[in-house]
């Protein structure tokens, strides 16, 4: 039989034992997750594609040497709750990290971003095109979002998608990030600038889709900030006047094709947006207004101004009569005339 002090010996030696190892294994572990894989790495490019497993991605970063055991990697990462939101992007690791720092960042979300700048005046197929240059997202998907009547709905918008919603910024979005991330981002930031504006509209009986449509047609009309407001007052004059809005960008906006040449034929044709037949307001935004195109609408230049002609310099010359307008576009289109006859 073993003595009682001898086997009391026993068992807190295997205790202390147990303890040892255990804070051998916490050392060891703590020295694994405080330690780089190798000093001095360079920066690599690492993307997390979206969808990706917490698996899939220790086990890309221990093959690029970034960290060096994946099962460690992954039982910490668990353990702290890390499994399910490793954010898709873009990422600058290196192996000189240390493990604990890849995890913070990777969960964080601490993406590479891109600026983008995207113009006034806009349409939903040019910042589709624009986005995917840059790398960001598929202009396919991004004119299939923006086109889809619910997710219209979900920012409160009727009509016919999110063309005059997206606003023209410049952003900083990373690789990767799901294209509804991208609009919601342009929708959330359109809602930021008009808030102040919205009960100008109301005093002005206006809905702020009727105020983003006409700022859409302004923004295509001209480019110089002083010209907006009077821009604003002639369409805002013929609407009272129950006169059509006969502008070019609607009728170009709600051709199928267009080659840069606007013909008589172009001006026929008869589309929902076409102003030289349809009266009032076209169904939809024709581009996307920054601020100032906004504001024009609901703050116009107070004119008796029916009609403007391009003197092909940037800038229009308004007039208050038919007659007076003819005599303008005839110097005007002879001046063009002219200029093209000079630059064939």
């Amino acid at each position: 039989m073993q003595h009682p002090l001898s086997h009391r010996r026993s068992i807190l030696f295997a205790i202390a034992f147990c303890f040892l190892m255990v804070v051998f294994v916490l050392f060891a572990y703590g020295y694994y997750l405080m330690s780089p894989a190798k000093g001095g790495g360079d920066d690599q490019l690492f993307i997390v594609r979206d969808g990706a497993t917490l698996k899939e991605v220790a086990g890309e970063l221990n093959r690029r040497e970034i960290i060096t055991n994946k099962g460690l990697f992954l039982f910490w990462a668990r353990l702290m709750g890390h499994s399910t939101n490793i954010k898709a992007g873009e990422y600058v690791l290196n192996s000189g990290m240390p493990p604990l720092k890849i995890l913070n960042v990777l969960s964080k979300g601490a993406v590479l971003l891109h600026p983008v700048t995207i113009p006034e005046g806009f349409t939903r197929m040019q910042i589709g095109e624009l986005l995917e240059k840059r790398g960001l997202i598929k202009k396919k998907e991004f004119l299939s979002l923006t086109e889809n009547p619910e997710i219209s709905k979900r920012y409160g918008v009727s009509g016919t998608g999110l063309e005059g919603y997206l606003y023209p910024d410049t952003y900083h979005f990373g690789r990767g990030l799901p294209a509804i991330s991208v609009i919601d981002t342009m929708v959330n930031r359109f809602r930021q600038v008009t808030a102040p504006f919205r009960k100008r509209a109301e005093e002005l009986d206006m809905t702020m889709q009727e105020v983003v449509i006409l700022a859409s047609i302004v923004e295509k009309e001209t480019g110089r900030a002083k010209e907006r407001p009077l821009i604003a007052s002639v369409f805002l004059n013929r609407l009272e006047k129950n006169m059509r809005l006969e502008s070019d960008p609607t009728v170009i906006y709600g051709l199928k094709k267009f080659d840069g040449d606007l013909t008589r034929e172009h001006l026929n044709q008869s589309t929902p947006y076409n102003t030289y037949i349809i009266r009032g307001l076209p169904p939809g935004p024709i581009s996307n207004p920054g601020k100032e195109a906004i504001k024009a609408i609901l703050y116009p230049a107070d004119s008796k101004y029916l009609y403007f002609v391009s003197k092909n310099d940037g800038s229009h010359y308004f007039s208050e009569t038919l007659s007076e307008h003819n005599k303008a576009v005839e110097i005007y289109q002879k001046k063009r005339r002219g200029t093209r006859r000079k630059n064939p």
